[in-house]
């Protein structure tokens, strides 16, 4: 039999997908492959919008027509061919968001090992409250016998200690909390009367029609709520479920008759909301609840079996509280039947079943506290977690899988990541590759390029100025690649610093925080009028310290809401407002764009509506928005652009839409101009573009070179802003600030390098420095070692996360770090920062 000759690498052809200019690369197969270039360069595009789309699309071409109408599915390329492109899954910059029993635990295979473990090797009541402790011969029989009273019970399976399902509290559903509805909050104004509004919970979708059946049960709803009877008061707000016929008037002025229930205020609210089981059932009914901790199961979620069987004398809720950091301890007393609390267990975890289960359960922790995810408690729920600790979990479980022959793409998987963690991470997605798959990661981590086995930079611009390859290698090749914008990073040839550091002045913005999560009565000092930037490594307590503590206080302070409890005291003497810029995406829905956004929008269709065309067809600026239904927008796709076609177990096909051709105009409103282009083709300008052709000066013209100071010029007005990274969403927000007096003002960033290559974060820190030289007060949260070299003032907190960290373990001047300067000692950030600029301590 001849020798078989295997596929050594993907071939893309023609690729076109955003801004790609018919790309043409070939990437090496079972290989670490990383992806740079500057932001809007078209690396996300060629990642995900071609390779993960096509190897999704061919991995669900193995499923039956009716499993592939269940599972959503990434559209089609434009792409001429791509061949030899494995099944491919995709790790995203944007996790999807867990749901409301998720933990630690569940989200990883954490979960899975202890619930099995716990059934099988544990301790279980029998029904005289005995403890039994599980074995073998227990475990074919599925039942337990008592040796105290002969009694007999089933073994507890290892569902009985998920609280997603037949383990779960019954009084909260497996959710840990409970709710109630908060009587203060159902009527807005007792001034009012019901027919203006006073019941709050009867403005809920579905029940706009309970005045009028109200009316009908002989309460008066034309007088003011508080005039009522007591008897009236009480038949509104929590009178029983009735049914009434009733006339009701529609806003148009019909009348039709209807069999309506009556629902009180309180039972309105239950009905929407009371069950708590998911925030996307609850329609709103949140700010009538008051949430609490459920009293049954302590706020665990699990039911009375789950919670009274033990493991090594530790129930599961104990288990659950440790972090992560304690299960190789955990497992080593699982594996040796070693612990003195429990002589009970040890006949059950001698027996080999414990030995393989105390592996299992260290294999899934091991890659979790690589990602340096040690300090999170394994029953931490979900929902809490931040974007960048979902998506290592979710590359842990990636890392769980064993899996061969898969292509991952990995989108940005450093963000939130301390650089002490990304060796950590190189060696997880080495591991990915090593078992037979092929790997793709999009970032600009200098050290996650460097452990590539092949880079691809694309560029050499952003957006029209991107979309090809500009250099591709080794790091070696790329280090010296005169042609690569990446290259000098990677070498080290590129210093970091902007400019000279900034001396603090005798201006000090001052916060004392008592105990909060993982805060210790901390004491924040930060100059005025300098840059800041908050460093620590993840869970050490940074957004618990800014986040929930400084930008509420100071909101307070400002008039907006209340002090935390927690915060004891506060001086920002001379600060007169705020700007928080985090990278939540903007808008919803394509509706949202940089022009909408920006407020540019207004001032353009402004222009459009002072043109001749527009006056002689009496069109007015609104005309012009496509978002108004009764303006110049396209009627097939709504002012969208696009179509989205459900083809049932294919995926859904978004198109361009055929009759505006992705304009978002109807015919008619194209035949107004302005510097010779009609809407839709002013929309599909560049920022660059707009503000070479906008003229003068202005409003208008302000906004744009706003715009262009954040480096965004490449994005086009009219192109969605929920596509944009969470970089991009940050610059945005923050370039509507710019036009602004920055004197008194204190601009607080979040992980603002997200998404940016190390050239743009030069950009980031010009703009930065122009803040604080006009007067403003920057404070950054931030891991990129480029930005923090820049800092006026570094505060490390730490030293470890969760329980290990929550203080201020230094503070002082970049170069005193460096130095390491009395202050400054035990700093986690020091020797990567040292290690970043090429110097020792000195």
């Amino acid at each position: 039999m001849p020798a078989r000759v295997l596929p050594t690498q993907i071939e893309v052809r023609g690729a076109r997908v955003n801004n790609l200019r018919s790309v043409d690369v070939d990437l090496p197969l079972n290989s670490y492959v990383a992806m740079t270039g500057v932001s809007g360069s078209g690396k996300s595009s060629l990642a995900l919008g071609v390779l993960y789309a096509e190897g999704s699309r061919r991995y669900l071409d193995g499923l039956s027509s009716y499993q592939r109408r269940r599972i959503s599915q990434a559209a089609a390329p434009d792409v001429d061919s791509v061949e030899f492109v494995p099944a491919a899954l995709a790790l995203r910059q944007r996790p999807s968001a867990p749901g409301p029993r998720s933990t630690v635990a569940t989200l990883s295979e954490v979960g899975a090992a202890l619930r099995l473990s716990m059934s099988r090797l544990g301790t279980h009541l029998c029904p005289n409250g005995h403890g039994v402790a599980a074995t073998p011969q227990a475990w074919v029989a599925e039942s337990l016998r008592c040796p105290e009273d002969g009694l007999s019970f089933h073994l507890p399976s290892a569902e009985s200690f998920s609280s997603a399902s037949v383990g779960a509290c019954p009084r909260c559903e497996g959710l840990g909390v409970v709710s109630e509805v908060d009587p203060a909050t159902l009527i807005t104004d007792p001034s009012l009367s019901i027919d203006e509004g006073a019941v709050a919970p009867w403005r809920l979708t579905g029940r706009m029609h309970m005045p009028s059946v109200v009316r009908e049960l002989g309460v008066p709803t034309d007088v003011p709520f508080r005039d009522l009877s007591p008897q009236q008061q009480h038949l509104v707000l929590d009178g029983p479920v009735t049914k009434q016929h009733v006339v009701i008037t529609s806003k148009n002025g019909r009348a039709f008759e209807m069999d309506a229930v009556y629902e009180s205020a309180t039972q309105s609210v239950l009905s929407l909301g009371g069950s708590v089981r998911s925030s996307g059932e609850r329609h709103g009914a949140d700010r009538f609840l008051r949430f609490s901790r459920c009293p049954d199961c302590e706020g665990s979620g699990l039911g009375p079996v789950a919670r009274s069987s033990t493991l090594l004398g530790h129930s599961l809720p104990q288990l659950l509280a440790l972090s992560l950091s304690a299960f190789p301890e955990l497992t080593r007393k699982l594996r040796d039947g070693v612990d003195s609390q429990a002589p009970d267990d040890a006949p059950a975890v001698r027996q080999r079943p414990a030995l393989l289960l105390a592996a299992e359960l260290l294999r899934a922790v091991e890659p979790l506290l690589e990602l340096g995810l040690g300090y999170l408690q394994a029953g931490r729920r979900g929902e809490t977690l931040s974007t960048g600790e979902r998506q290592r979990m979710e590359l842990a479980a990636t890392a769980m899988r064993r899996t061969t022959g898969m292509l991952y793409v990995l989108d940005e998987p450093t963000v939130g990541l301390h650089p002490a963690a990304v060796a950590g991470l190189v060696t997880v997605m080495n591991r990915i590759v090593e078992t037979g798959n092929s790997l793709v990661v999009v970032d600009h981590d200098v050290d996650v390029l460097r452990g590539a086995d092949w880079l691809v930079e694309l560029g050499p611009g952003a957006g029209q100025h991107g979309g090809t390859i500009t250099a591709q290698g080794t790091p070696q090749e790329l280090a010296a690649d005169s042609r690569s914008v990446t290259g000098p990073y990677l070498s080290g040839a590129a210093d970091p610093r902007v400019r000279p550091a900034k001396d603090p002045g005798q201006e000090w913005l001052q916060l004392r925080v008592g105990r909060y999560l993982s805060l210790q009565d901390v004491e924040l000092r930060l100059p005025q009028r300098a840059l800041s930037v908050i460093t620590g490594v993840s869970g050490a307590g940074k957004s618990a310290l800014i986040v929930d503590s400084l930008v509420p206080a100071v909101r307070a302070q400002l008039g907006e809401g209340a002090t935390p409890e927690w915060v004891d005291s506060l001086d920002i003497t001379g600060l007169r407002r705020m700007v928080v810029a985090d990278s939540t995406p903007i808008g919803a829905n394509a509706r949202s764009t940089p022009a909408t956004y920006s407020g540019i929008f207004d001032t353009i269709r402004q222009r459009f509506a002072r043109t001749d065309s527009a006056r002689s067809a009496g069109h007015t600026a609104s005309y012009y928005s496509y978002n108004s239904k009764s303006g110049g927008r396209c009627p097939t796709c709504e002012g969208l652009g696009q179509l989205s076609l459900d083809l049932q177990y294919l995926p859904d096909l978004t198109m361009v839409c055929s009759s505006c051709h992705g304009g978002r105009y109807a015919p008619e409103a194209l035949t107004a101009t302005v510097d010779g282009l009609d809407i839709a083709a002013y929309l599909s300008q560049s920022v660059d573009q707009a503000a070479e052709r906008w003229g003068g000066s202005g409003a208008g013209l302000k906004v744009l070179r706003s715009l262009q100071d954040v480096g965004l010029g490449y994005l086009t007005l009219g192109e969605p802003t929920p596509a944009l990274s969470g970089g991009e969403a940050q610059r945005l927000r923050l370039a509507a600030e710019l036009g602004r007096a920055q004197a008194g003002g204190l601009f607080v960033f979040d992980e603002p390098t997200i998404g940016l290559h190390p050239q743009d974060v030069r950009v980031l820190v010009e703009l930065m420095r122009r803040l604080v030289d006009a007067g403003g007060t920057v404070v950054v949260i931030e891991h990129d070692l480029d930005l923090i070299a820049n800092a006026d003032w570094l505060v490390d907190v730490g030293p470890g996360g969760g329980a290990e960290g929550g203080r201020i373990v230094a503070q002082g001047s970049v170069s005193q770090f460096l130095r390491g300067d009395a202050g400054t000692e035990g700093a986690v950030i020091t020797p990567w920062l040292r290690r970043h600029l090429g110097e020792s301590a000195s």
